[in-house]
C-alpha cells in the first residue's frame, strides 16, 4: 500500500508540474501550452502529490 501511494504521489508532482509549466507557457508543444487552466489544475495535482508523500511516508510516534 506504502509503494503504491509513493508512487501516486510522485507521479502527481511530476505531471503537476509539467501542466503548470505549459500552462504558464514555459514548456511548449501541446494543446494546454498557454492555457492558464492548466497551470491551475498542475498546481493542484503538486500540492496533492506533496500531501499524499507527505502523509505517507511520516514517521509516527511510538507510544
Amino acid at each position: 500500500m506504502k509503494i503504491g501511494l509513493n508512487l501516486l504521489g510522485a507521479l502527481l508532482v511530476l505531471f503537476g508540474t509539467i501542466w503548470f509549466l505549459q500552462g504558464i507557457n514555459v514548456l511548449p508543444g501541446s494543446f494546454m501550452t498557454g492555457d492558464i487552466r492548466w497551470a491551475f489544475y498542475g498546481g493542484v495535482a503538486v500540492t496533492v502529490g506533496a500531501f499524499v508523500l507527505l502523509t505517507t511516508n511520516r514517521r509516527r510516534r511510538k507510544t
